[in-house]
């Protein structure tokens, strides 16, 4: 539906699937390394950091650096965006958040007559976040998206000059008619 997205993981969900190739007498060391990552404050820094600690674990568990280095584009996507929305990018707590309340709400009733029940319940529930997040403070400032926004076009930019390019490279210039005659 969206090619173009790019998909971040939960760091906290990939340290606890980390935590699983690592032995456990290890794991508190692994996991400062780990969390370092995300520590820096820039994109570069980010990825140095992160290819740092694969080298380091790779001398002792090598899994494990093959584990989180397969992991670098799904964990680090977050540094694409602006700095300001790093914390909100990087982490699903809000997702998590909103399904345990659908989950509160529909264990009270337990069992529903039909599936039109179920989308009035968590439909109800969806509508009443929603209200809530707009009353409440924002989850990102308008600043942060407003450079997201820049981010986004200028990327869009940046990608449509590349394909040209690449259209003019591999002989593909001018219109399909062009090229028909041609």
């Amino acid at each position: 539906m969206y090619p173009d997205a790019a998909w971040q993981r939960c760091r906290t969900h990939h340290a606890k699937n980390l935590s699983e190739v690592v032995p456990k007498s290890e794991w508190k060391w692994v996991r400062t390394m780990f969390q370092s990552i995300f520590d820096q404050d820039t994109p570069t820094k980010v990825w140095d950091q992160a290819r740092e600690v694969v080298a380091v674990l790779d001398e002792k568990m090598p899994a494990a650096a093959e584990h989180l280095e397969d992991a670098f584009d799904e964990i680090l996507a977050f540094t694409a965006f602006p700095k300001p929305a790093w914390r909100q990018v990087w982490s699903n707590n809000s997702t998590e958040r909103l399904n345990k309340e659908i989950r509160r709400r529909t264990d009270v009733v337990g069992i529903f007559p039909d599936r039109e029940s179920v989308t009035r319940l968590v439909g109800a529930v969806l509508a009443e976040q929603h209200d809530d997040w707009i009353q409440q403070r924002r989850y990102m400032n308008l600043e942060a998206l407003a450079d997201t926004d820049t981010m986004i076009a200028e990327a869009k930019r940046r990608a449509g000059e590349e394909d040209a390019e690449f259209q003019k490279e591999i002989g593909m210039t001018g219109s399909q008619e062009d090229r028909a005659v041609a």
